[in-house]
């Protein structure tokens, strides 16, 4: 597949914009250009991109990425960045650049623990993380509304007012960001209690229960949670349990020279990580041993690519902690807007998440490590569960779905406005509803477009061209 040539505003790259670059930039790329879509004549086939995306990925664990992904459009949807990296490479561009979270679709928000023990809420996978246009992330999070409404079953109408709520929630936060000081924007965050508060109106009783509900549970997805969920006592010891393919012990795995793999690497990768670490996090990380390691299936994208949980235990054997080690690649947005700055992947990801987030966990970090195929690759650490959560799209009402994405775009904005020109992204948008109805446009039509390409890939499997296993 051929690299479509990056737009001249698209420059990776975060840099000092001069003021009233935000009017200026109506000019370059007036703000109703964004909503209109249509495939490009030399589009990538969206096919070919997977195949590609699969060829270094573990390949008894492709077929369950495409099963996931071929269960709804939706779920195509989330395990589709790199096929809307493609399309967005040809649409306008303000050249106005943030740190993109990069694949900002509404399930990739949430809530988790700050190291203060406060539960917040924000954007949370940072795999694709990059500087470049904050209109990318603005339109993968308006058509991932659009098609979560889809699969909700509503209305053409109901759908239009959560993506342009959604939407003008982005233009009202960053207005009020661009009023305020660089410190007061660092510091904000939002907490689940405050989420709310803040986005409740019009719920109802029992909308605001429902919605409460589904954030009020972090604090039950802990370590203590992960231990007892992915472990087993053998002969005295605690174990990760086999559940092939989705969890499986290091023990159970064989090298390309038939030899049984040993944890020795993994331990040796998890010091060198921890040589990274700040001196307080790096004496709280040695109280603890490692005392297994077993490969975890994630998420529905990032299926396939290498993920390790290692198993840790403090002195006295009851204290347990699970870090994730998750293999960091190059974003598949680098083809189109410039390659990072980090030549470790696993930095990439770890410092366009603190860039952008407004807490982050006290383990995260970074390393590089040697597989059992022999060859090297990137990874970035953090706790496998520390209070986390997440809402259930499939239960929440059409006022739910709305109050929900707009919390989404509320820390988008703010993740923007941490580390992109605020006044100038605000003076683009206007106060007006000319960027909204745009954006609207465009996430009706690249909804389209998605259910095109899903139903194409669900017909390559029934035919046997695609490889997907259900229902794992």
């Amino acid at each position: 597949m051929s690299a479509a040539p990056a737009t001249d505003t698209a420059i990776a790259r975060l840099v000092p914009v001069p003021s009233g670059a935000g009017r200026e930039a109506r000019r370059r790329a007036p703000r109703s250009s964004h909503g209109d879509w249509s495939p490009a004549l030399d589009r990538p086939d969206p096919l070919g991109i997977l195949e590609e995306q699969a060829a270094p990925r573990v390949k008894e664990l492709v077929p369950i990425r495409h099963g996931r992904m071929a269960e709804n459009p939706f779920a195509f949807f989330r395990g589709g960045a790199a096929i809307m990296a493609a399309d967005l490479s040809h649409t306008p561009a303000s050249g106005i650049v943030v740190q993109l979270c990069g694949d900002a679709h509404i399930s990739n928000f949430g809530a988790f623990a700050a190291p203060d023990r406060r539960v917040v809420f924000s954007p949370n996978d940072f795999d694709e993380t990059l500087p470049g246009p904050w209109e990318w992330d603005v339109k993968r999070m308006a058509a991932s509304a659009e098609i979560a409404a889809r699969e909700a079953g509503l209305s053409a109408a109901t759908r239009s007012d959560v993506v342009r709520s959604c939407t003008r929630e982005y233009r009202d936060a960053m207005r009020d960001f661009a009023s305020r000081s660089n410190l007061d924007v660092w510091y904000l965050r939002l907490t689940a209690d405050e989420l709310i508060d803040r986005f409740g109106d019009g719920l109802g009783s029992a909308g605001r229960i429902q919605f409460a509900r589904a954030f009020g549970k972090p604090r039950r997805k802990d370590h203590d949670r992960a231990v007892k969920k992915l472990t087993q006592t053998v002969d005295g010891r605690t174990r990760f349990r086999s559940v092939p393919p989705l969890l499986v012990p290091v023990r159970e795995l064989v090298a390309q020279d038939g030899q049984i793999v040993t944890q020795e690497r993994g331990v040796q990768a998890l010091g060198g990580y921890a040589e990274a670490l700040a001196p307080d996090r790096r004496h709280l990380l040695g109280t603890y041993e490692v005392v297994d390691m077993a490969r975890k299936v994630v998420g529905v994208g990032s299926v396939g690519t290498r993920a390790w949980i290692f198993l840790l235990v403090g002195r006295r054997r009851r204290d347990a902690l699970v870090l994730q080690a998750k293999e960091a690649s190059a974003s598949v947005l680098e083809r189109y807007i410039g390659g990072s700055e980090f030549t470790n992947g696993g930095e990439r990801v770890v410092r366009g998440q603190r860039m952008s987030q407004a807490a982050s966990d006290i383990f995260l970090g970074w390393q590089s490590a040697e597989g059992i195929d022999g060859r090297r690759r990137d990874f970035y650490v953090r706790q496998l569960w520390d209070w986390k959560a997440s809402a259930d799209l499939a239960v929440l009402s059409d006022t739910g779905l709305e109050a929900y994405c707009r919390a989404c775009a509320w820390s988008l904005a703010r993740a923007h406005a941490r580390s992109g020109d605020r006044v100038g992204i605000a003076e683009y948008i206007g106060p007006g509803e000319a960027f909204i109805r745009a954006i609207a446009r465009f996430a009706s039509a690249y909804a389209d477009q998605n259910e095109v390409d899903h139903a194409r890939f669900v017909e390559a499997i029934a035919a046997g061209d695609v490889d997907a296993v259900t229902g794992v």
